[in-house]
């Protein structure tokens, strides 16, 4: 089953509704957290006007079967190996009929008190297409959540060119970039967005609120790591860069990725160098030297060295999943995500 233009965000029936705000979720397996996202959603729309939407990709879990207990509208990937960071968004818009659209992961609970906060910001300026609140990260676990933490701990109210970790979004906005989420990505789909939104001259701002409650991971560094490679995660990183080829902002896009791309050079120098070394150790020396003192630096500013050390090999690891995803194969992001509907609200 495919979408029903009825049902589309961008046509004038959805417009009709007069729906405040939809929140997307996009879930993957999220058993554990999954009733605290819709619980926590359902009481934000409940004092400005709204639906809920969970978008899930797949799950194998009681995902689906907690969502039921709830009255929100369910829909389903009909395709699980699509399942993308982006593709969950996307298919949630697909039959949102908010006038602001907010995205929420699964392990995600959504402040109560956001919702009317950040519509007055929205109120309030016609030209902002999305804001975000400050983002409470509860899991410290491994690496990769720890660096949340601390970039979370030092969050500040500001503009800002996307919204990491959820925001809520301006549909008009969303319908002139052309769509939500880019279905292709594993990961920085806010990036993608906040850039195609700055393109087209529309701002975001990061409100001195809180906004969500994080859960995150709770696995140790290297069974992460090997899942996220699994996944394909880390492959976003290319494929933020191919979708951003030929377009004005594609150097800003590289800028985001400068530690995979840090990560790709010292794989160049270090294949080089060996290849050099009857000839001259320097290329790979210099290389080593490179490596030691990013770790060094690191380690300083994160009191922490074997996160520092730990954070090296991260990089070296997406360096080379950012060249599969670079050497992927798109899809047009502006094709409908086909999907199945699980359940409505009675009032839908």
């Amino acid at each position: 089953m495919t979408t029903r233009p009825e049902l589309d965000v961008a046509s004038p029936a959805a417009l009709a509704n007069n729906v405040r705000v939809s929140v997307v979720i996009k879930a993957l397996n999220e058993e554990k957290h999954i009733g605290a996202a819709i619980g926590s959603a359902l009481a934000a729309v409940s004092g400005v006007g709204g639906e809920v939407i969970l978008a899930d990709s797949g799950s194998t879990d009681r995902t689906v079967e907690i969502a039921q207990q709830y009255p929100v509208t369910i829909l389903q990937l009909n395709n699980p190996a699509e399942r993308r960071c982006g593709i969950g968004p996307q298919l949630g818009y697909q039959l949102a009929r908010g006038d602001f659209i907010y995205i929420l992961d699964g392990d995600m609970e959504l402040d109560p008190a956001f919702l009317v906060t950040a519509l007055a910001a929205m109120d309030a300026d016609s030209r902002l297409g999305g804001v975000g609140g400050l983002v409470e990260e509860e899991s410290d676990a491994n690496y990769e959540f720890r660096v949340r933490k601390r970039r979370g701990a030092a969050a500040v109210a500001r503009g800002c060119e996307w919204l990491d970790m959820g925001g809520l979004y301006r549909a008009a906005s969303l319908r002139e970039v052309g769509y939500f989420s880019n279905r292709n990505l594993h990961a920085y789909e806010e990036v993608d967005l906040g850039l195609r939104l700055g393109a087209c001259g529309w701002t975001l701002r990061r409100l001195a609120v809180r906004g969500v409650l994080h859960h995150g991971r709770a696995e140790g560094n290297w069974i992460l790591l090997a899942a996220r490679w699994r996944s394909r995660y880390y492959d976003g990183a290319g494929e933020l860069l191919r979708a951003a080829l030929g377009r004005r902002y594609f150097f800003r896009a590289a800028s985001t990725q400068r530690h995979p791309i840090f990560g790709l050079l010292i794989w160049l120098g270090l294949i080089g160098g060996f290849v050099l070394l009857p000839l001259s150790y320097g290329p790979l020396l210099v290389t080593v030297i490179g490596v030691v003192t990013v770790v060094l630096i690191r380690a300083w500013r994160t009191r922490n060295i074997a996160d520092a050390c730990f954070g090296q090999v991260v990089w070296q690891v997406q360096a080379l999943a950012m060249v599969r995803g670079f050497l992927g194969d798109p899809r047009d992001p502006m094709e409908p995500i086909e999907y199945h509907v699980i359940a409505r609200p009675r009032s839908v």
